[in-house]
């Protein structure tokens, strides 16, 4: 029976694929027709995910921080998917503190993670990329990336980077036929956010805040996120490229 779905045949790599809103990604690229490489830092999380996933997906450890460990994720999970189509970064980290407060080895780590990691993923994947005549790089911001906030300067700083590398990349693979976007999602309910939370004094505060600030009124989930992949790595978003797409309740306007 031929292969039906929206992603029917595509090879995705995902890093930070194993929980939030990497996860749910991956669960979706799967009930759309891809196969998946789930790489992520944590292996007990990465191999349970598979066993959920079943065999059309297959899971690499990586540190997004080692040039060497994702040219070499890139390498495996070309070689598992024989070839690739989509290159989706996902895997990010998150402080907060006043700036005055902030260290340099918590500012280098948020940029090793959150910058130089999609550098990485994007210098290795890209020849394969273009192996395939073309396809997509969906790279993970924040809203932080468009829009500043008290308590999370360097974060927005991490992220506001991405949005920028992407817009560059956009331009330079056009020729290519690689089309490169950035989501950058506002609040969504995952533990990613908890060091933000703790900066604002707690759960409660930050529902407050929430309720003040998003127009509708509310978080976001993962699964409101998630399909934004789908959409970006499918032939459905063949004209689009260099787009930073806020996914946010609408406090972006």
């Amino acid at each position: 029976m031929d292969m039906v779905g929206r992603l029917a045949g595509k090879r995705i790599i995902i890093t930070g694929g194993v929980n939030n809103i990497g996860g749910e990604a991956v669960r979706l690229f799967i009930a759309e027709g891809a196969r998946v490489v789930v790489a992520d830092i944590d292996e007990t999380g990465g191999k349970e995910a598979v066993v959920r996933h079943g065999p059309a997906a297959t899971f690499l450890r990586v540190d997004v921080t080692d040039e060497e460990s994702v040219k070499n994720m890139v390498h495996d999970g070309v070689g598992w998917l024989g070839g690739l189509d989509a290159l989706c970064q996902n895997a990010g980290l998150q402080y907060a503190g006043p700036i005055e407060e902030f260290d340099a080895p918590r500012w280098d780590r948020l940029f090793a993670v959150n910058t130089r990691g999609i550098f990485f993923g994007v210098k290795y994947a890209v020849p394969h990329l273009r192996r395939a005549d073309g396809g997509a790089i969906v790279n993970m911001a924040s809203l932080a990336g468009k829009r500043g906030a008290p308590g999370v300067a360097a974060y927005c700083a991490s992220k506001g980077a991405v949005v920028a590398f992407g817009n560059a990349l956009a331009l330079e693979l056009a020729k290519d036929r690689i089309r490169v976007n950035t989501i950058c999602p506002g609040w969504i309910d995952t533990p990613f956010n908890d060091a933000a939370i703790a900066h604002m004094g707690g759960r409660e505060r930050q529902a407050e805040f929430v309720r003040q600030v998003v127009p509708l009124g509310r978080q976001g989930m993962p699964s409101e996120v998630a399909p934004l992949y789908v959409y970006l790595a499918s032939d459905e978003s063949s004209y689009m490229t260099g787009q930073a797409l806020v996914v946010d309740g609408g406090i972006y306007n």
